[in-house]
């Protein structure tokens, strides 16, 4: 956790001031398919898991909570850098209407103008990976990597809204049958047919890049190329317990109203995160996470 961690500060250095390393990415700009929304209909999902299941979990993983999920329908892929731009285009970025009243304060106040990764030069869009950058029309079917503020604001003006974590619980771990897998795809080990994750890549791959990690509902990329922003508010589960006792706080410091709830995987993930109950945070306003995500209604 804490080397993905390093990553974030890491792809914040100018390219001039590192080493290429010998682990290079592997890039890829292909287009990306058409995202299609899909319609999950009502019905269960397990967040967390039983302390006795797992050999080790975080104390905010625990206990186990089984809620309904009505209805709703998902996009099929993550927002892309293309769509992100035509958003930005259409001057959505600068109007008040499409944030929250918090994250257009914050907005103005860092003097956003772009996603943490985007710059311009002579008036074009280039976007910066952790050794290179490239013009932003190559990476336009990569996922967007923005804060939660800024996905807010894209739903909002799509007309849609980011997924809760009980929803992505259900369009990730759930499928027509009704039954839960402990992986979108299913139960199988992860692998890198399954997903960007576990640095494989060292960079984002176009959006629906491997189609064999869809879910049962046919829901792409859920886990990998980006952890998942949910508008779902840190907290503690039913019965939640600091059980860990050398590190009380680990959780619980972070209960107050101001971090949400990430899920899946980025590229530079451990694959051994890929539990379904393990949960990702941050603040809304915190713009250096590998994090993507995709619209409900």
């Amino acid at each position: 956790m804490h080397q993905e961690t390093l990553t974030y500060m890491l792809q914040q250095v100018p390219l001039v001031r590192k080493r290429r390393s010998r682990f290079m990415p592997v890039y890829s700009f292909q287009p990306a398919p058409a995202s299609q929304t899909i319609a999950i209909p009502a019905g269960k999902a397990r967040l967390g898991a039983d302390i006795s299941e797992l050999p080790f979990g975080w104390d905010n993983e625990f206990n186990e909570l089984v809620v309904e999920v009505p209805g709703f329908k998902i996009d099929s892929l993550p927002v892309t850098n293309g769509a992100f731009y035509e958003f930005m285009e259409s001057g959505g970025y600068e109007d008040e209407r499409c944030w929250q009243r918090e994250d257009w304060l914050w907005k103005n106040l860092e003097g956003k103008k772009s996603p943490n990764c985007w710059f311009q030069n002579d008036g074009a869009w280039f976007f910066r990976s952790m050794f290179d950058s490239f013009p932003l029309e190559r990476v336009r079917s990569w996922p967007v990597s923005v804060s939660l503020a800024e996905a807010r604001a894209y739903a909002r003006w799509s007309g849609k809204r980011l997924p809760t974590e009980a929803e992505f619980h259900r369009a990730a771990y759930y499928g027509p049958d009704g039954r839960e897998a402990d992986y979108p795809w299913g139960n199988a080990d992860p692998g890198a047919r399954h997903g960007n994750f576990d640095f494989v890549c060292w960079s984002p791959l176009p959006v629906g890049s491997r189609p064999a990690g869809a879910s049962g509902w046919g829901v792409l990329e859920l886990v990998g190329n980006g952890w998942e922003l949910t508008d779902t508010p840190f907290k503690p589960f039913p019965g939640f317990t600091a059980y860990i006792e050398s590190y009380a706080d680990y959780s619980r410091d972070f209960f107050d109203g101001k971090h949400f709830v990430l899920k899946g995987a980025s590229w530079a993930t451990d694959a051994n995160l890929l539990r379904a109950s393990f949960r990702n945070w941050y603040q809304a306003h915190y713009s250096y996470v590998f994090a993507k995500f995709r619209c409900v209604s």
